[in-house]
Formats: C-alpha cells, structure tokens, sequence
C-alpha cells in the first residue's frame, strides 16, 4: 500500500511537473505576424519613444537634455518581490540590445519573451505594451538604432526565491496577460479610440495608476484608480473621474501634460515630472486625446 500511494505521488508530481512546463513555455510572435512588419521609420518612432516613456526608466538617475537619450539603465525599481535593476536598452552590442533583431525587439515589447526564449518580469511594461501597433514598433525600433551606445553592465535583478524563477511568470501571464483594451469605449470616435492607446499602450498609465492584487497583477476594476506609491511615499493618485483630477476639465489636464501646472497653480513632482516632459513633447492633439479619455472612463471612488 506504502509503495503504491508512493508511485502515485511520484506520478503526479511528475505530470503536475510535465502541466507546469508546457503552461509556460514562452510564446513568441508568430513567423507571418513578423513577417509583416515595416521597415519603420525613425522620426515616427521618436514620438513612439517619448510616448513610451522609455527614458523615465532606461536613463541615469537625473538626466537631463540629450542624456536622457543614454540608456544605459542602472535604475533600481523595489518591490515586495524582490529589486528589479532597469537593463540597459542602449545600441551597445555587449551590454545593451545592439545584438538584437528587430524580430527579438517585437517579442521584447510585444509578448514579453527575451532573444534567448526566457520570460520578462512585468516591471517592463511589456504588459501595456503589449496592445501596441507593429507598426509602431517598428517605428521605436527604428528610432532607438539612431541613439548612442552605452557601455555599462547594471547586473541582475535581484530576487529571492520562487521570485528568481523566472519560467513560473509563465504562470503570471495565463493570469494576467492579454492585449484587449482595458476600458469598451465609442470605437467610432477617434479622439477618444487614440486616447486610449496613448494611455494603456504607449503610456502605460495603469502600470503606476492601478492597485495590485497579491501576486502583482492589475486590479482592472479600479482601472487608474490609485495605488500605493513604489518609492515608498504617499500614493500615486487616482486619476478617473472620481479622483484628484475629477473636477479638471480636458483642457485642464491637456494643459497639466504640456506645462506642468495644475488649475490651482501648483506644479508636478515626483516621479509624475519625468512622465509630463515626456507627454509636452508630443503633439497637442495627443494630450486632448488623453484628457479626452481620462474624462471618459469610468469613476473610481475613494481612492486618492
């Protein structure tokens, strides 16, 4: 009896082990899907580039002017799983992605999959940027071949156990992952339809602006309705309708995203600083299209 109950906890730990790798095996773009990708084009993806917020991470600690255009990465972003140490996403070939294809750089962005077939935590925002355009990609892609190299190692992450095992956010992407639009809107109207990719694609808004459960995934049912602060002070704010910019109107908040000023006169801070010097540097039509849906989602009450 001891021998066959034994057999049959080794044989399902065996095809728990079995369910386990096939569930996570990392699923990159499909070959036709690559195929079709542009060529892409530098100066489109320039604005990709500051719509993505890309320098707020993958730039030194302070940079400013054309620094913010060296991403050497460096950055420490603390969580409850552990400190992940922002890569380098420079042109250089040893310590950056000067090695990789624009094919690696689309399963980068696009699904979350490494050139050598591993995962990518989720503190790369592949997760919002998963519901980009290729075309878009292409354009960044495009756009970031122009910028300096960088040679700097900033070294691993560092996790501790189970966090360390990267094959289990396989796991976390049956959860979680997905590239449908948060928020159904009017798809008819295209201010609000290019808002919206600003915001939960190319922005990637929720990342900061949303809570998280337990296991770190999006609680969508309080799309940007506030969280607690990464950096450990005070929280980021609620940005609905039924938040800190509630009583703004959309010419309140496109004018917030250009100059930095609110409507009572006060200026941005924190890491919100880095967000606003990217938005003021796309068009105006971009920030009407953002304000347009942040007036249009729905309200999450009480949290600031």
């Amino acid at each position: 009896m001891i021998r066959k109950l034994a057999l049959i906890v080794a044989l399902a730990a065996v095809a728990g082990g079995l369910a386990f790798y096939v569930l996570t095996i990392p699923q990159t773009l499909p070959a036709d899907v690559l195929a079709q990708m542009p060529e892409g084009d530098a100066e489109r993806g320039e604005l990709v580039f500051w719509a993505g917020g890309c320098a707020s991470c993958h730039a030194a600690d302070d940079a400013e002017g054309d620094d913010k255009l060296k991403l050497g990465g460096g950055h420490v972003l603390a969580s409850d799983f552990g400190d992940f140490v922002v890569p380098n996403i420079s042109t250089d070939p040893a310590t950056g992605i000067g090695s990789w294809s624009r094919e690696d750089f689309a399963n980068a962005m696009l699904r979350g999959v490494s050139p050598d077939g591993g995962h990518y935590y989720p503190s790369f925002p592949w997760t919002s940027y998963s519901r980009m355009k290729s075309g878009d990609v292409a354009d960044l892609w495009a756009f970031m071949q122009t910028l300096p190299a960088v040679e700097n190692d900033p070294g691993p992450h560092r996790m501790g156990f189970p966090f360390n095992i990267r094959r289990g956010v396989g796991m976390w992407k049956l959860l979680y992952a997905g590239n449908a639009p948060i928020v159904p809107l009017d798809e008819s109207d295209e201010k609000l339809v290019r808002g919206q990719y600003l915001v939960e694609a190319l922005g990637h808004c929720g990342e900061c602006h949303t809570p998280r459960d337990f296991a770190g995934g999006l609680n969508k049912s309080a799309w940007l309705g506030g969280a607690p602060n990464p950096d450990g002070e005070g929280r980021i704010p609620n940005i609905t309708p039924g938040g800190t910019i509630g009583d703004w109107s959309e010419a309140d908040i496109a004018y917030y995203l250009e100059s930095g000023f609110t409507p009572e006169f006060d200026s941005v801070g924190g890491s919100m600083v880095d967000v606003q010097e990217n938005m003021a540097k796309l068009p105006a039509e971009d920030r009407d299209a953002i304000a347009a849906y942040l007036k249009a989602i729905p309200a999450v009450e009480g949290a600031q």
